[in-house]
């Protein structure tokens, strides 16, 4: 009997190994490939490609906006204990701190809200998911703030800023957030990778937008004020004095409350608050009678009365 040998029989493209047996032939003659004889290989598949640096500014800007809630959360919890623990027998300066709470954290979610709106698509469906439910969700709590008047922080001082700390707080990324997202989504987590403010202990910088007040320097001392603490020279409308906690000031015959905070000058009279975060600041009170915040630090502030 002749031996059993392979046949090699191409068909479309693939090698079929068939066995059979017969004599002779020119298939005698042909040699066996050797089964020692190496496979063809496939290329190793290419490494997942850098993310754009589009998606490394969208990544970069989520979390920052995230960054932002968080120290929005944990101030605003730090603000509505200093007002619960206010030590203060009048309850003038815990109604001056509401009252600057009041006046900012609105502002300062409607900008994380306008922040999130101007972030467009990031070309990966489950982070502008992610996008669209923060998006919602601060934009919520930023209408409700903004339809809070700040007065209100006055005579309930306490339980309004206990009803916006509660607001501020859920103000939390939803699930999945960010970080989960990226151990999902190999390109996102390269751009998480990437992004600056995705760091750990990331901090935005701490300067004030074009337009703010300029805020005096907290390490030196207040200048000098005039008339020193005594508010009786204000009388005429034109006198120079210093403000440590709360004043009552008449001038040119306005009845002006003064109340100074670590972080804030907060005028009454007539009904009318005004309220300023620095040096610089002018508040109007009619009949000409004006003041100006000549400097201002967390020992008091130095206010300039003067008519026209």
């Amino acid at each position: 009997m002749g031996r059993s040998r392979g046949v090699a029989v191409v068909v479309a493209g693939l090698v079929l190994a068939v066995g059979g047996c017969g004599e002779g032939g020119t298939d005698e003659t042909a040699p066996a490939k050797s089964s020692a004889e190496p496979k063809p290989t496939r290329s190793p598949s290419p490494s997942s490609p850098s993310p754009s640096s589009e998606l490394v500014e969208w990544v970069g800007d989520m979390c920052e906006s995230t960054v932002a809630l968080q120290n929005l959360r944990k101030e605003s919890a730090a603000d509505l204990k200093e007002i619960r623990n206010a030590d203060d027998e009048t309850g003038m300066l815990a109604h001056a701190h509401a009252l600057s709470y009041l006046s900012t954290t609105p502002s300062d979610v409607e900008t994380v809200a306008g922040d999130l709106e101007s972030l467009g698509p990031s070309g990966v469906p489950a982070a502008d998911r992610l996008r669209d439910a923060l998006r919602k969700k601060v934009r919520r709590v930023a209408n409700e703030l903004g339809a809070q008047s700040p007065a209100v922080g006055l005579e309930y001082a306490e339980s309004t800023v206990a009803d916006v700390d509660k607001q501020v707080q859920s103000l939390t990324p939803p699930d999945p957030d960010l970080p989960a997202l990226t151990r999902k989504v190999p390109r996102l987590a390269a751009a998480y990778e990437r992004a600056e403010q995705c760091a750990p202990g990331w901090k935005p910088d701490g300067s004030s937008g074009e337009g703010d007040s300029p805020a005096s320097d907290p390490t030196g001392p207040l200048p000098e004020a005039a008339d020193g603490k005594n508010y009786a020279a204000c009388s005429d409308g034109a006198c120079e004095v210093l403000v440590t906690s709360t004043a009552d000031i008449t001038a040119k015959g306005t009845e002006v409350h003064v109340i100074v905070a670590d972080d804030s000058i907060t005028f009454q009279s007539g009904g009318g608050v005004m309220q300023f975060g620095g040096a610089g600041g002018e508040a109007g009170f009619g009949n000409g009678l004006k003041a100006n915040v000549v400097a201002h630090d967390k020992d008091g502030a130095v206010l300039k009365f003067s008519r026209s």
